[in-house]
């Protein structure tokens, strides 16, 4: 089980999250990654949160309780995994950006593309999903207590190898420094700003 508390604001968890591994152990097979980006959204003080407005049918996982999963659907096409933190109520999650695949490489590839490089099977968020075998299914998953979906203690990350920095493609609060990732890992996503990014207030 994950030694980081989750029930804290999701900026304060989303750089501990960085080595932690998640794992999903499907009939095909089990894929694991070690998580190397994240980004913290909060609730109703975050622009560019799904909670941003309050609960709804989409977004229900996220106010809560810390320790489960929050899948959505980005632009119709890929599927997001978040990690639920804070007090149960209170809408708070850490969008899983990008990981390295530590166990079940073939099935990754399988699931990504014969010819994706390495690096790249969980390079970005929809990727991530996409190579672990995440989908709309498992939102709401408990993390901590069992399978399908576990989250689970990884290698100590060095405070020397974790970066911050904006967080990527967002329009609404792009500039908040609210993205974590490990120096110079090759799985991380590249910076974009969404082109209809916008100046906004601090966090």
């Amino acid at each position: 089980m994950n030694t980081v508390d989750l029930a804290r604001p999701a900026e304060e968890v989303a750089p501990e999250l960085l080595g932690a591994i998640l794992t999903h152990k499907a009939p095909e097979g089990t894929v694991s990654m070690r998580i190397t980006e994240t980004e913290a959204y909060s609730g109703a003080a975050d622009p560019a949160s799904h909670a941003y407005r309050g609960r709804t049918l989409r977004n229900a996982v996220m106010f809560g309780p810390a320790g489960y999963l929050y899948v959505y659907r980005s632009h119709g096409l890929h599927w997001c995994a978040n990690i639920v933190t804070g007090q149960d109520g209170i809408a708070s999650a850490v969008l899983i950006r990008a990981g390295r695949v530590i166990e079940g490489e073939d099935l990754a590839r399988e699931r990504r593309g014969s010819k994706v490089e390495t690096p790249r099977l969980g390079r970005g968020p929809g990727n991530f999903c996409q190579a672990l075998g995440i989908t709309a299914a498992h939102d709401g998953a408990a993390l901590l207590t069992g399978a399908p979906v576990t989250l689970s203690e990884g290698e100590p990350v060095p405070a020397e190898l974790i970066r911050v920095g904006p967080r990527v493609g967002v329009s609404k609060a792009h500039d908040w420094e609210h993205r974590f990732y490990l120096a110079g890992d090759s799985t991380v996503s590249a910076y974009r700003l969404s082109p209809r990014a916008k100046p906004s207030a601090g966090a």
